[in-house]
């Protein structure tokens, strides 16, 4: 979500922005105020909109509905001089474009990939027909601040309609100011009948601590260099998730993540999605937290819903999927903390559109799956969304 640069299929890595402004109570209640769109950047007009949706059947799926129906706002004026599109004068990527440009689209093979294809497919799961999307856990995830891996795993394949696999996990040893990476490498399937034992794997990683708050960050360029070596043959791309903190060069508070778009991997850190959580503006180690007036459930819920929202907006990416200027959508960029949790989970019709195209759900039946999901965890927002836009497709015409 907080980007400097989106490049899915670039060598490049996609390094995460880490100068974010300090989010505490006082900041997050300030009076609201218009910052101009960063130099050459001009708001899409409703014309550009519709015609970047690629609606020509004028199926109701992917129609915006009114002005009053409330679902898709435009993306808001930047009111902090950090905010994405007072940063960054992005071009937008409409469904053509998507569908011209995205390499699953192909009838070419992805150069990476290791698994069958089906040249003559027309949907990444036709033309990829082994193919999965894997989430990797780095460091525990069972404390009571964590979010439950099982629940992001369950969301992400809901949400993008392809099969998702937790991996085994990664321990990590944290010791006398030593961060080390931990993994059990399994015997060979092929010495069976002969004496084996599985071997741990031990290697330090680097990192940088501060003992008075007892805080560490792992540098995220060498995790994401470990995790390459471990993309599974079926892969349509793999996840490292963590709650650790992470950084990439000694100047920068810290990094959301990093990703080898042609490689098909990444890392990122849901360490700052606690809303008990308060952060220093001038020093990596700055923070603080307080435990009072929010209950503990509230935490997790939160916690989940940003961290969802986190992941499949960074999986659209791996999959193609630009950052989006036509509505306030999930796949917005932003450029700190507080603009990131203020963006909606759900997708735009432009945005909806590609993934549909690209995976081939039926689209009613994935927001059912979605709502079923929000209100078994409490996403109360979320889920009354969904229900009204079905509502709205139940009494539409034109639909798939």
């Amino acid at each position: 979500m907080v980007c400097i640069a989106q490049l899915p299929f670039d060598e490049a890595k996609i390094k995460f922005v880490s100068n974010m402004p300090k989010l505490n109570k006082k900041s997050s209640v300030s009076k609201k105020r218009h910052v101009p769109y960063a130099k050459g950047f001009t708001p899409p007009t409703n014309r550009i909109q519709l015609a970047a949706i690629g609606n020509d059947q004028n199926l109701a799926e992917f129609s915006p509905g009114s002005d009053d129906d409330g679902f898709f706002s435009p993306v808001p004026q930047p009111s902090d001089i950090d905010d994405w599109l007072a940063q960054y004068c992005e071009e937008g990527q409409t469904y053509r474009q998507f569908y011209r440009e995205c390499p699953w689209l192909s009838s070419r093979k992805w150069v990476y990939t290791k698994q069958k294809f089906n040249s003559k497919g027309n949907t990444i799961l036709e033309k990829y027909p082994e193919g999965k999307i894997y989430l990797l856990p780095l460091g525990k995830f069972d404390s009571d601040h964590c979010v439950d891996f099982n629940h992001l795993q369950e969301f992400s394949q809901i949400y993008l309609g392809i099969d998702v696999v937790s991996m085994p996990g990664i321990k990590l040893d944290i010791t006398n100011n030593v961060v080390s990476w931990i993994e059990d490498s399994l015997p060979d399937e092929s010495s069976r009948g002969q004496r084996t034992s599985s071997r741990i794997k031990k290697q330090t990683l680097n990192a940088r601590f501060n003992s008075k708050p007892k805080h560490y960050q792992i540098r995220v360029d060498e995790v994401l260099l470990k995790l390459k070596r471990k993309i599974p043959d079926d892969a349509l791309c793999m996840i490292g998730l963590t709650m650790s903190d992470l950084y990439g060069d000694e100047t920068d508070l810290f990094v959301a993540g990093m990703a080898a778009g042609k490689h098909r991997v990444a890392i990122f850190s849901f360490s700052r999605y606690d809303p008990t959580l308060t952060f220093d503006i001038g020093d990596w180690y700055g923070i603080k937290q307080d435990l009072n007036g929010i209950h503990g459930e509230e935490r997790k819920r939160i916690i989940l819903q940003r961290s969802c929202k986190l992941l499949v907006h960074e999986i659209g990416h791996l999959l193609g999927i630009d950052h989006c200027i036509y509505y306030d959508c999930c796949m917005n960029g932003s450029g700190h903390l507080r603009e990131d949790f203020s963006q909606p989970i759900h997708l735009c019709p432009v945005d909806l559109h590609k993934l549909q195209t690209l995976v081939g759900f039926d689209i009613r039946e994935r927001y059912q799956k979605l709502l079923v999901f929000y209100e078994k965890h409490e996403m109360c927002d979320e889920a009354e969304w969904v229900r009204k836009r079905l509502q709205y497709l139940d009494t539409s015409k034109g639909s798939l």
